[in-house]
């Protein structure tokens, strides 16, 4: 696949840093600059909605882009500036040119006081407003006076934009991995996700892998809205998924079980996450866009995986999500339990035992011979054995892998070997 290679935790935090200052939100040119940056590394599809456009009980709002922002003091200075930091802007604010008291302008002013030093990232998207966060020591210093308000920005008719890159696999039913690109200078929050999904599609590309792979670069909430809204025809083909966000901090991974709460997703996750410190949590109809594919309508089987869950660590939503907060190692920790994930999950067949009166004679076969003196053979003839007996077509090899208490590769292997020799056909 064309584009640059992302194979290391160093590479993928580069990335992080690289799209950091886009100020992004759901709609307008910083989605598009996110969007050409991704495409750099691996294809896409792009998608533009008309403003207005019907998505299920929602609409395509104005699109939403600004140019600068800034309150100057009294002596003219800005003291909040847009151009420091996206972040002091309160996301889809209208178009402001006053000047006001500071007491005037501390109703529209956003402030963190249990964190003092950081700024907050807050967002109007669907209401007509205007608001400026800052750091509450900053806030604090201001002196009383007139004060400048700018806000140069434009809400206007356009479109909604996302992206979707689809890995092709030996057959077409789906597995769809989303992230969020709606939110602008916060790493965890939603930057680590995007990168590391970026690797994993480069990675499965090169696999031959047996699903097709569907990776989908949205806003959030109305992004997957829109896209479920636009893909009426291809739901049944979605049969497992991920959501993706917190992908860098330095928390222990956390998988958020999908509505069904036995999905398969769900159980492979349990499965490979068993060997790294993790936790799982049950359903919940809030979070990121695991709530807009686990709706009842939809009910796909669609888990979230994250390190620290949404709003879990202090820094979450704040100016202290930057890149330092997130870690190559955690990207590299998040990235390998999503291969070895995604591993099991292509591999996870079922089998028909093609001699099931008696065990067949294995020997005669070569099957034992070709274990040889390996440390594991006993596991893997344990393995066929199971394989065997439990192959009746109802038993995945994840479900022989965990009630033999064997590692899911050795199942799966003797699986393959006992197919070649004619005993079992998927």
């Amino acid at each position: 696949m064309a584009g640059r290679q992302l194979r290391t935790g160093a590479e993928l935090h580069a990335l992080v840093e690289r799209l950091y200052p886009i100020c992004r939100s759901i709609t307008g040119d910083g989605v598009r600059q996110t969007l050409d940056i991704i495409g750099e590394h691996i294809e896409l599809e792009r998608h533009e909605v008309p403003t207005g456009t019907a998505v299920l009980d929602w609409t395509i709002p104005q699109e939403w882009n600004i140019r600068d922002a800034y309150v100057a003091a009294p002596s003219g200075e800005r003291v909040i500036d847009f151009q420091e930091s996206n972040l002091h802007v309160v996301g889809y604010s209208v178009p402001v040119r006053q000047r006001m008291p500071l007491s005037e302008l501390r109703e529209h002013l956003h402030t963190l006081p249990d964190q003092p030093s950081w700024v907050p990232y807050r967002t109007s998207y669907y209401a007509p407003a205007w608001g400026f966060c800052l750091a509450q020591e900053k806030l604090d210093a201001l002196p009383d006076g007139d004060y400048d308000v700018v806000i140069d920005s434009t809400l206007a008719d356009g479109s909604l934009t996302y992206g979707e890159h689809v890995v092709p696999g030996r057959v077409t039913d789906e597995v769809i991995v989303s992230c969020h690109i709606c939110h602008p200078s916060l790493a965890n929050d939603n930057l680590a996700g995007i990168a590391v999904a970026i690797s994993l599609a480069q990675q499965l590309a090169s696999s031959d892998p047996h699903y097709t792979y569907r990776f989908l670069f949205m806003p959030g909430t109305i992004g997957s809205i829109t896209w479920l809204a636009r893909n009426a025809s291809r739901i049944e083909k979605v049969r497992h998924g991920l959501v993706l966000a917190c992908a860098g901090d330095p928390g222990s991974l956390t998988y958020k079980k999908s509505r069904r709460d036995d999905a398969e997703i769900d159980r492979v996750m349990q499965h490979v996450l068993k060997s790294r410190e993790h936790r799982v949590v049950d359903f919940s109809p809030y979070g990121y866009d695991e709530r807009q594919f686990c709706s009842p309508g939809f009910n796909l089987g669609v888990g979230s995986l994250t390190r620290t869950p949404y709003a879990g660590y202090p820094e979450y939503h704040t100016s202290a999500d930057n890149p330092g907060f997130v870690s190559p190692a955690a990207m590299e920790d998040t990235l390998g339990a999503l291969r070895d994930a995604f591993g099991v999950l292509d591999r996870n067949r079922r089998y028909v035992n093609l001699s099931p009166y008696g065990e067949p004679q294995l020997g005669k076969r070569g099957l034992y011979d070709s274990l040889g003196g390996r440390s594991d053979a006993k596991q893997a003839q344990m393995a066929m054995l199971w394989v065997l007996n439990l192959s009746d077509g109802s038993h995945s090899l994840l479900d022989i892998a965990e009630r033999a208490g064997l590692p899911f590769d050795i199942v799966d292997v003797a699986a393959r070997a006992l197919h070649d020799a004619g005993l079992v056909k998927e």
